[in-house]
């Protein structure tokens, strides 16, 4: 089909067809916005156009924003904010004490209005809340020394899950997770789901204690919520270990597994070899 007769099937005018522009290219513009960009990242085309009708450019922001698009020089929009770097593998269920600890945050308030937080430290194992801290401000450095003084108390876990609080994401659990040696994962964010432990004590804490308190002071409440803590491990039954208390469920376990527990009835680590007691015992065996 010949152009004149194409033109006239779609209603479209021959010198409409046949334009081609002459618009100048003005290579020093284009070379100084470029520089410009690159200089200021963050600056789009508008306040990139400032500083050229500073320095002397004459020149139509239309004209600017079509080569400021041409070199693709568009500011990107920021992703959300920085997260700590953590595997997003599926993880092995806990199958032994300090395999895996999960930490999260619950928060209410006195009666005077003044609101506090607690930081809730459970073993997906044994079931047992290992701490339950409570103050009106928990920073990361907070929370890496209570670590320190719980693998102090009990050892080490081989893996840490929580969510990504700005807390556990700030720059000291950053270099306490490097300094201790400690596998710490973090979820998938707005996946509450893949820290199910913590997240179902959480619950549990909320319904049968922090709605069922009222607190007037801060000192009343960290010794309300440490005996709560007491009675949900030792008295408290739970139906996924066959009804037992996390404390007895606990207790079921060799105290002397890597090194990991101690004694349920004190802070000494399990000893290696036997005590004199235990060899003066021991039945002699006849020989010959």
């Amino acid at each position: 089909m010949s152009e004149r007769r194409a033109c006239r099937v779609i209603g479209c005018e021959r010198m409409t067809v046949r334009y081609r522009s002459r618009r100048p290219d003005d290579p020093h513009l284009r070379e100084r916005l470029l520089a410009l960009a690159r200089e200021r990242r963050r600056f789009g085309y508008r306040r990139l156009l400032i500083f050229l009708r500073r320095e002397g450019f004459v020149v139509n922001h239309k004209r600017l924003y079509r080569i400021y698009r041409e070199e693709r020089l568009m500011v990107r929009k920021r992703g959300g904010r920085k997260r700590a770097l953590g595997t997003r593998t599926p993880m092995p269920g806990a199958t032994l004490p300090n395999d895996r600890w999960s930490l999260d945050f619950v928060s209410d308030q006195l009666v005077s209005g003044r609101r506090f937080r607690i930081l809730g430290i459970y073993d997906d194992c044994t079931r047992e809340c290992l701490a339950a801290v409570a103050d009106v401000s928990l920073s990361g450095r907070r929370v890496a020394r209570e670590l320190d003084l719980l693998i102090a108390a009990r050892g080490k876990p081989k893996t840490i899950v929580s969510d990504n609080g700005t807390e556990l994401t700030s720059n000291a659990i950053l270099a306490w997770v490097a300094d201790a040696k400690v596998d710490w994962h973090y979820i998938d964010p707005g996946k509450p789901v893949q820290n199910a432990f913590i997240e179902s004590f959480n619950g549990r804490l909320r319904d049968e204690f922090l709605n069922e308190t009222l607190f007037t002071s801060l000192m009343q409440a960290r010794l309300a919520l440490e005996e709560w803590r007491r009675d949900y491990n030792t008295v408290r039954p739970h139906s996924r270990i066959r009804w037992l208390t996390p404390a007895a469920y606990a207790a079921q376990f060799s105290p002397q597994r890597d090194g990991a527990l101690r004694y349920t009835d004190g802070s000494a680590p399990r000893p290696v070899a036997p005590t004199a007691l235990e060899m003066n015992r021991q039945t002699p065996v006849a020989t010959g």
